[in-house]
């Protein structure tokens, strides 16, 4: 009996054990995975950290930039003696000299000249279609029945007859229109503040040749021909011209006549103030006058 009892107590002791060890295997492989990942989250977390002070350096050094920046643009506001006048639909900025030399084109003017302006930038469009009628006078543009020239506050047309620009259907420009492209030319050289559009026109009747597609075609290649010709023979700067082409769809009257069609085939040179050439030569002249 003894030894029945005995022989029992061991294999109970040595169940025991067996579970025992067992736990023991999975506690420590758990304990080995677990320090595997606290070791990838330390070096993820010192990663981490190196990011985050590189960021901290690149906006320390914006900020030191944008602190040098305020600093000298409140340097140059300090040492400039111009007050700068905004318009009133925050279109543009004008210094008190500019406004200046504005005023003393405008005094030349007739008072009903005026009498539309209601902002510094409608004053300034009547300025710069003033000095551009007296350039046009001065050059006895309007000098003929094929030439007509209207003139408002933001634009001069200069609405050209094509029977003294070309021949039937053609799109070289003829010899007869040279004077008027020099006059012209003149106008646009003298005022640098100023863009031209040379805008065709054609009547209804259809075109369809082995240089011309249609009147849209026919329409381009005229302008395109002034501004070439106003380029290469007068010397106008190319980054002032606009060729524009509008076929038979802005008629001035309808087509039902030979004459109706005439005034409709036409060329129209359109001049326009360029507003920041206007006040980069103000502020030149400005300079110009500060330094002498």
């Amino acid at each position: 009996m003894m030894k029945k009892i005995l022989a029992l107590l061991v294999m109970t002791t040595l169940m025991v054990s067996c579970v025992s060890k067992k736990k023991y295997v999975l506690l420590e492989e758990d304990l080995t995975e677990t320090r595997g990942e606290l070791q990838k989250t330390t070096l993820e977390k010192e990663a981490l950290e190196a990011k985050f002070a590189k960021i901290e350096k690149r906006v320390e050094v914006y900020n030191t930039q944008i602190n040098s920046l305020q600093s000298d643009n409140a340097n140059l506001t300090e040492s400039s003696n111009q007050k700068m006048d905004l318009l009133s639909d925050n279109s543009a900025v004008i210094s008190e000299n500019m406004k200046v030399n504005l005023r003393e084109t405008l005094a030349k003017l007739p008072p009903e000249a005026l009498e539309g302006a209601k902002t510094l930038k409608d004053s300034m469009n009547i300025a710069i279609s003033y000095k551009l009628k007296k350039s046009i006078n001065e050059n006895n543009i309007d000098n003929g029945g094929d030439i007509d020239v209207n003139i408002d506050q933001t634009v001069v047309m200069i609405s050209v007859a094509d029977s003294l620009l070309f021949r039937s259907g053609s799109y070289n420009v003829s010899s007869k229109a040279h004077p008027l492209l020099a006059k012209l030319a003149d106008v646009i050289n003298a005022e640098p503040s100023i863009d031209v559009m040379i805008e065709g026109h054609t009547d209804s009747k259809g075109i369809h040749t082995e240089e011309i597609v249609d009147n849209w075609d026919l329409s381009v290649k005229r302008s395109t021909s002034i501004v070439r010709l106003l380029q290469s023979k007068y010397k106008v700067d190319p980054a002032r011209l606009i060729p524009s082409g509008r076929s038979s769809y802005v008629p001035l009257t309808d087509n039902s006549t030979y004459k109706n069609r005439a005034r409709n085939r036409r060329t129209n040179i359109i001049i326009m103030p360029n507003l920041n050439k206007f006040f980069a030569l103000m502020a030149e002249e400005e300079v110009v006058s500060i330094e002498n």
